[in-house]
């Protein structure tokens, strides 16, 4: 416990996460939202922010992707070892689910940023001796089981998230939900303002003194992708936690939707960029839903090699992303030569896991996402014919990781198109696809591509920081219009934009036309193509960063 002693008095503010990407070997998240709220993390501490950050324990990880004989996604396991980076702290505290009392207990890692700062980070775990098996699973999986399995988890991050803060010592002003799967935080607040009616008047709830402490962002920009559950279970595993027909008036007549839950208990709900804010004011009206644009952590992804540059001249870079609008003044030859570091680095990797020796000096299109219908991981390979008719005249490569979810049979489908495709067109375009998706491969991937394709359908794009990461390293994105890309788009200078006729149903068509006639004859005028690169790293980073997204976070939402 003398490890909190520090933190205990200063810290203000608790960030809930059922996912967060700390470090590539520990296995607590599945991809973007993760990666986000790792980055938000490692922001914190930079500024020196009076936060506290909450999570699952998840010791079994996500999946670890193979892919099989048939091409198919073959789910490994993915455990890690809290012991050899977290503390187990000696404190626990007991949630009531299906009328059994399930402990939970944090174990403690600490955040520690270049100058020295530090951010606490609580994983909940509920593998004790004092729960029962099935208990004891609750937290060992990240996303693992069904509906009763995922709100039992839901239950634990928010109700016993809360409560651990309370009898760890903290005394927190500001609670903000990273998604709806910690909208019970804001329901157990909720039900400590309870005060029961008297001679025939209702008990009152005090929901306003709620909102003003909780801050919601949501990042599922549509309706099905929100976590909802059957009163039924509902009733099952919390009992008598809460009046159902005042849950109801919050959460939905027929059934729990957690993002509505937390709307409606939240005095601050932004969505993650322009364009998803009046997304997600379309699908939930009469709720002022604000935007604050998602930012990466410039230190974590900018490759080494452009870093060192950075660094010779502008020591704060990575503290004050700001002064990176000055990148432009880097000698082309070196932001050349970092790059291409990058690219050998990334070229060794493939080679390596796949046994393919693709070149240098071939342009290499690079796409990683998480594998789902809505990104349209093969929109590229809509039409090979034509894909085989522009190689032919302007060679190049691609590169394409992700991983699907476990239950995502559409997605895994997708992935073993994918591979079809691969071989289709083995005599026309080297194309690999890299297994193992994780923090480590994406920062090869986000510096060692040339050109970083993003295909979702829009609307559908929250935000899309693979992009971010991208620019931010002289890789130029090649992107549909929606997320954040909208608001970073400078056509031709800091990159291109797809825009089909019709919007979606043209967007392979506007591909290919942009491939052909734009980026890829572009590719051979080095001295134009560099200068796009340090467009990129110069217009985009100064903005697109998380110490500007905290800081925004800080006075807008936190400070009310």
């Amino acid at each position: 416990m003398n490890a909190l002693v520090p933190f205990l008095h200063r810290t203000r503010i608790a960030y809930f996460s059922m996912e967060i990407a700390l470090r590539p070997e520990i296995h607590t998240y599945s991809g973007g939202l993760g990666v986000l709220a790792g980055d938000t993390a490692r922001s914190a501490a930079d500024l020196d922010l009076p936060m506290v950050f909450v999570t699952l324990l998840s010791r079994e990880g996500y999946i670890r992707q193979e892919i099989g004989v048939q091409e198919n996604q073959i789910n490994k396991p993915n455990p890690w070892r809290p012991e050899e980076w977290a503390s187990p702290l000696p404190a626990m505290i007991a949630v009531s689910i299906e009328g059994r009392s399930v402990w939970v207990r944090p174990w403690l890692y600490l955040l520690t940023c270049p100058v020295g700062n530090v951010v606490p980070v609580l994983l909940l775990d509920t593998d004790l001796e004092q729960n029962s098996a099935e208990d004891r699973q609750i937290t060992d999986r990240l996303y693992g089981g069904d509906d009763a399995h995922r709100l039992k988890q839901e239950i634990v991050l928010g109700i016993g998230g809360s409560l651990l803060l309370r009898a760890l010592g903290f005394r927190i002003q500001t609670y903000h939900l990273n998604e709806g799967h910690a909208a019970l935080l804001a329901l157990q607040l909720l039900r400590e303002t309870h005060r029961p009616g008297g001679l025939g008047s209702p008990s009152v709830y005090d929901r306003p003194s709620v909102r003003e402490r909780c801050v919601f962002t949501t990042h599922t920009p549509v309706e099905a992708g929100f976590d909802r559950f059957d009163y039924g279970l509902v009733s099952r595993l919390l009992g008598d936690f809460f009046d159902l027909a005042e849950l109801k008036t919050l959460a939905g007549e027929d059934r729990l939707n957690m993002t509505r839950l937390a709307l409606n208990l939240s005095g601050y709900v932004n969505g993650v960029a322009r364009r998803h804010a009046e997304t997600a004011s379309g699908l939930f009206p009469g709720y002022q839903i604000r935007s604050i644009t998602n930012g990466v952590h410039v230190q974590t992804w900018v490759h080494s090699e452009l870093a060192r540059r950075l660094e010779a001249r502008f020591p704060q870079w990575a503290h004050e992303p700001e002064v990176i609008a000055l990148a432009d003044q880097i000698p082309d030859d070196e932001i050349w030569a970092a790059h291409q570091a990058a690219k050998v680095q990334l070229l060794g990797t493939i080679r390596e896991r796949t046994g393919t020796e693709l070149q240098l000096d071939l342009p290499l299109i690079g796409f990683a996402r998480r594998m789902t219908s809505y990104k349209r991981p093969n929109l590229l390979f809509t039409d090979l014919a034509r894909l085989k008719q522009i190689a032919r005249d302007r060679p190049f490569q691609v590169v394409l990781a992700g991983l699907a979810h476990p239950l995502d049979d559409p997605g895994k489908q997708i992935i073993e198109e994918l591979h079809r495709h691969i071989r289709a067109l083995q005599d026309a375009i080297p194309i690999v696809f890299l297994p193992e998706y994780d923090m480590t491969l994406a920062r090869m991937l986000v510096s060692g591509a040339d050109i970083w394709l993003n295909t979702p359908l829009p609307p559908l794009e929250a935000s899309g920081t693979s992009g971010m990461k991208a620019a931010l390293n002289g890789v130029l994105n090649l992107s549909v219009m929606d997320g954040w890309w909208v608001e970073a788009c400078v056509e031709g200078v800091t990159g291109w934009g797809i825009q089909g006729t019709p919007p979606g149903a043209g967007d392979a068509e506007a591909l290919y036309r942009k491939l052909e006639d734009v980026v890829l004859p572009l590719y051979q005028d080095r001295a134009r193509w560099i200068w796009m690169m340090k467009q990129s790293i110069s217009k985009i980073g100064p903005t697109f960063n998380s110490h500007r997204m905290m800081r925004r976070y800080a006075t807008e939402a936190y400070m009310r």
